[in-house]
């Protein structure tokens, strides 16, 4: 167990120390510079802190006060609109469901891959087949990252947090982008930079580019 956390705080987050969307929403904390108790945990220990409130025994896991949310797209948005500053999502409706939908294709295109391959009962062929998919498609995507600075956006949005977190697993995944990815690189090398991704990494996704 982790606690992130230098003065009282009503806020607390449930993570796995490995685990993409717990990632992701520890992004979103840090880029609002949230206080915040962080409890490490491993859901397939079912540990009775987590299966109490939350009937799917998931990370991450959010405790505000009586409201405790789960799924990382809920946690995500519910703290963009807990802590408006700076915003992380567009102000126009029409601007916040493209975020939406291109969140929706992040995890629809890219996140099934990685849990296939994260995932240690996935047969072999299959994990080999899904890496290559997932190398392919974001290859096919490269030319967008030179268009703006952030993934589709001149801001730093939900979106990025949701993409970093997967391209920080890339190599320990087994998957090196080619050449012809140099602008995916560019922008990772500019989110990895920033202060609240490196707040929001622990010890164990820290080794992750060690290996």
């Amino acid at each position: 167990m982790a606690v992130l956390a230098n003065k009282r705080s009503v806020m607390t987050l449930y993570s796995g120390s490995n685990d993409p969307y717990s990632h992701r929403a520890r992004i979103v904390l840090a880029e609002k510079g949230v206080t915040f108790d962080l409890y490490e945990i491993d859901p397939a220990m079912q540990p009775n802190a987590l299966s109490e409130i939350n009937p799917y025994n998931s990370v991450p896991t959010l405790v505000d006060r009586d409201l405790v949310l789960y799924e990382s797209e809920i946690i995500m948005e519910y703290l963009d609109e807990r802590f408006p500053h700076p915003p992380l999502m567009p102000v126009y409706p029409v601007a916040r469901a493209r975020s939406r939908l291109m969140l929706h294709r992040v995890n629809r295109d890219w996140y099934v891959y990685m849990r296939k391959i994260l995932n240690k009962s996935t047969d072999p062929m299959d994990a080999d087949d899904a890496r290559k998919a997932l190398k392919e498609s974001i290859t096919s995507v490269a030319p967008v990252f030179n268009e703006m600075p952030f993934f589709f956006s001149e801001e730093f949005s939900l979106v990025d947090c949701a993409v970093a977190p997967l391209l920080w697993r890339l190599p320990s995944m087994g998957i090196e982008l080619g050449p012809e990815a140099k602008p995916v690189y560019d922008y990772a090398k500019r989110i990895f930079k920033r202060e609240p991704f490196q707040v929001s990494l622990t010890d164990t996704e820290r080794a992750l580019r060690e290996l």
